[in-house]
């Protein structure tokens, strides 16, 4: 039996439904992404699945005792407490408690340690990455068959996000998930489901996949109302002769062309797509930015120290780093809002400057959609032309309606594309763009992501979406959150490239300075005033011989550990037999374990010897 089925399931909050009749079923071990435009029903479709909304009609039925745990999209701004209490908080609402309390006990406990939580810690205090750690260890802490995640990567650093992705790539349980994260869906996903105009398609693939199939039956959707609306059309010029109609042997010709009308009348349209227009200002001098040993420190901490970087016309530079490293703090410093402790930051001529803010500040929560645009105008001027705000609005989405709502009536995505109306309406030649993608769907994402390509001014973007820094930047910026900054040629993929490298060179410069230690070693070992044992002299020799044997193993294991990454990496990978995938999936955590283990005897070998 299925873990959950829906059967005719429809729901509505006034307007068009936002699920209409539609079917799903969930299987044990399954992973789907579930896909669809910001607004279409995802959040309520995650929600009704938990139980905590009923349909307006049709069946869901639940598997007996089916545990579930749902991670929502926004943290709960009133929640607070011990770690330990919040994650054991998700044990209290169980149907039926058959564990012991010591049970529930180990399991918390099991959890906490498995995410690598402080269970003495405040949640209120946390990292908004850390905190949703912590709602997933209380979703976990119930054991649940079946995990429901809503955006699970939003306000997630890259290496937050890679600990998720590697977290529930060893997880056993059913999950169904809601992402705007491409790398994500693409790793984590071996069945799409979209919801679309309220009826639900399910493709039985991976993303990739889903996207090649996705165009052909939008094609054919297209061609198919081409072809309907021509009939109607021509239906319509024929009844309007009047007599002919009127003829007993067409009524049935009529009846049908009331049908053809109830059909279009019935049918919902593909929803419209943002029109996003940048406005370039005169171009910017070839020198953009240009900063020079750079030094900031807040509170006695280093946020950067001894940075230099220079930026040309043209450059489009992403900025990654874990949160609290100092990424928003660079942007300010490099467009000259904040001054640093040393060094000197020079700007170039003729600069315009746009910035997009993740925090949304610059929006006016007292205004209306309207006013944040129109600043108190009924019209701007976009690339030369004159545009009613209201018009322009709508090339984001919104409509006429909408535009007069207060900012707190607003999704996030709502807000991210008003921000992104808000600063398009002025020219600019260097954006400035902290987080854009958050809350955004994969859609309005890609248009974005199209529009910044063919800008021709210069961009820096701090973002946590992978695929988004890899179709775009043309290098990298990284922080490391102790103070040091390093930049590389490329995007994400090509940073983690360039940063395996330079491990395994240090590793290598490890091994090659090992046999010249080795050879010291004895000539310590003379000066001691007493010579040693036989004994110790091979317990020694052992210990030297483990030491020169240790780079060997690492790169053994490391070559191991590379292997089967990349085949995870693989879609192919998720459509194998379960035990296959658990099995791999569990040597590649042996293999992490294991290397830190050797790492961390090399470490002690070396101080034992004195190398």
């Amino acid at each position: 039996m299925a873990l959950i089925s829906l059967q005719e399931v429809s729901l509505g909050f006034g307007g068009p439904l936002l699920l209409e009749n539609i079917n799903l079923q969930v299987e044990q071990g399954e992973r789907i992404g579930l896909l669809g435009l910001n607004g279409v029903g995802k959040s309520t479709l995650l929600k009704m699945i938990h139980g905590d909304l009923e349909p307006d009609s049709g069946s869901l039925v639940r598997q007996q005792k089916l545990r579930s745990a749902y991670l929502p999209q926004e943290v709960p701004q009133d929640l607070s407490g011990m770690v330990y209490e919040i994650v054991a908080s998700g044990l209290n609402d169980l149907a039926e408690q058959n564990e012991d309390a010591w049970q529930q006990q180990l399991q918390v406990d099991q959890v906490i340690s498995r995410m690598q939580l402080d269970p003495q810690a405040r949640f209120e205090i946390l990292s908004a990455g850390m905190k949703r750690r912590v709602l997933l260890g209380r979703g976990l802490a119930r054991n649940p068959d079946l995990l429901l995640l809503d955006e699970p990567t939003n306000h997630l650093d890259i290496d937050s996000i890679n600990w998720l992705e590697d977290f529930l790539a060893h997880w056993v349980g059913t999950l169904l998930f809601v992402t705007h994260d491409r790398t994500f869906l693409q790793k984590m996903a071996s069945r799409i489901v979209e919801l679309d105009r309220g009826r639900l398609f399910d493709w039985n693939c991976n993303y990739a996949t889903f996207l090649q199939r996705k165009e052909v039956m939008l094609n054919a959707e297209t061609e198919q109302n081409l072809l309907f609306d021509k009939k109607l059309a021509q239906e319509e010029q024929w009844i309007r002769r009047g007599i002919e109609a009127r003829r007993t042997r067409n009524e049935g010709r009529v009846r049908a062309l009331k049908r053809l009308r109830e059909i279009r009348r019935e049918r919902r349209e593909q929803p419209g797509k943002v029109r996003m227009q940048i406005q370039e200002e005169r171009r910017s001098g070839n020198l953009v930015i240009e900063a020079e040993h750079i030094r900031y420190a807040y509170e006695g901490r280093d946020i950067l120290r001894d940075f230099s970087t220079t930026i040309r016309r043209g450059d489009k530079v992403g900025i990654i780093g874990p949160n609290g490293s100092g990424k928003t703090t660079l942007l300010r410093l490099l467009m000259g809002e904040l001054a640093p402790l040393a060094g000197e930051v020079n700007l170039g001529t003729n600069l315009e400057i746009a910035y997009f803010d993740q925090l949304r500040g610059q929006l006016d929560e007292n205004r209306s959609v309207l006013d944040n645009v129109g600043e108190g105008r009924d019209t701007i001027v976009v690339n030369g032309k004159s545009r009613n705000i209201v018009g322009y609005l709508e090339d984001f989405l919104f409509s006429p309606d909408r535009v007069h709502a207060p900012i707190s009536a607003l999704s996030g995505g709502e807000r991210n594309r008003l921000l992104l109306a808000r600063l398009f309406a002025h020219p600019a030649n260097l954006l400035v763009l902290d987080e854009p993608t958050n809350d955004l769907d994969i859609e309005t994402l890609e248009i974005l992501e199209d529009l910044l390509l063919a800008y021709s001014g210069t961009l820096l973007l701090v973002s946590h979406d992978r695929a988004f820094l890899n179709n775009l930047v043309t290098s990298t910026i990284s922080l490391d959150g102790a103070g040091n900054a390093k930049e590389t040629v490329g995007g994400y993929d090509d940073w983690l490239r360039q940063s395996q490298e330079e491990t395994v060179r240090q590793a290598e410069e490890k091994v090659r300075k090992t046999p010249a230690a080795a050879k010291a070693a004895p000539q310590s070992n003379a000066a001691r005033p007493q010579r040693l044992s036989y004994k110790e002299q091979r317990a020694l020799d052992s210990l030297k011989q483990e030491l020169a044997d240790l780079p060997g193993r690492i790169e053994a294991l490391e070559a191991e550990q590379h292997r089967l990454s990349a085949a995870m990496a693989n879609p192919a990978f998720y459509q194998r037999d379960n035990a296959e995938i658990t099995r791999d999936v569990g040597r590649l955590h042996e293999l992490e374990v294991e290397l830190a283990q050797v790492y961390q005897r090399w470490e002690d070998l070396e101080s034992e010897l004195g190398e």
